[in-house]
């Protein structure tokens, strides 16, 4: 039996609605093996930051291999927090106040050494087969990997509106849909669907024959559904 593939878009710190998701996730799947790709941003604004990394953490101890995080454009803020002291500002305006309250802290130096160790080693892109997962998305104009790491974890124009080929289908997060429904393209799907604004939390359903989802699974962070 051929694998599935769950993509999770933006988290930041809603640890009750990720729990919820995977639970969803591991329903959905069943007996079939199953592969998490998680699109990055799991820290700030939310009230849990501290929470949803244990649990990303502790899964991918448990299932070696079936679950990759890659690493947004929060976790990357926050680890310029932390070495570098001009950075800091900018990340606690953005978030980085409640991802420290999450942990008990006041200091981006005081920040947990193994977590810091964890967001650094997060890689800025993931492919299998038929598609691309990324935080932010790519540069139009090349097919393939942009090897512009700034690109992956920040771009919005002139990726958002570019009807853009890459060679294959691209699952990013980055750019909340405040509707709470994923944003469906044909080269391209964006899983951000707000949930820290009151919007979802989603999964895109992956099948290993077909590049762009066959489905979604959402939660709210309220944890109406």
């Amino acid at each position: 039996m051929l694998d599935l593939t769950y993509a999770i878009g933006d988290i930041h710190g809603c640890s009750d609605a990720l729990t919820r998701l995977l639970a969803r996730i591991d329903e959905h799947r069943g007996a079939r093996p199953a592969r998490i790709v998680c699109l990055g941003d799991y820290v700030d604004r939310g009230p849990d930051s501290a929470g949803v990394i244990r649990i990303l953490r502790e899964r991918a101890a448990r299932e070696p291999g079936r679950l990759i995080c890659l690493r947004g454009n929060h976790e990357q803020m926050m680890l310029d927090a932390y070495h570098q002291a001009l950075a800091a500002p900018v990340w606690l305006a953005n978030g980085g106040r409640e991802t420290l309250a999450s942990f008990g802290i006041a200091d981006p130096e005081a920040i947990p050494h193994p977590v810091l160790t964890w967001i650094s080693e997060l890689p800025t892109v993931h492919e299998d087969a038929l598609r691309y997962y990324v935080h932010a998305g790519f540069r139009p104009g090349h097919r393939g990997i942009d090897p512009d790491i700034a690109a992956r974890l920040w771009i919005r124009e002139p990726f958002l509106r570019a009807s853009f080929d890459f060679g294959k289908h691209v699952l990013h997060g980055h750019t909340p849909q405040r509707s709470g429904q994923p944003d469906c393209h044909a080269y391209r799907t964006n899983l951000d669907t707000a949930c820290v604004f009151g919007g979802t939390l989603t999964a895109g359903i992956l099948e290993p024959d077909h590049p762009a989802p066959c489905g979604f699974l959402q939660v709210y962070r309220d944890a109406r559904a």
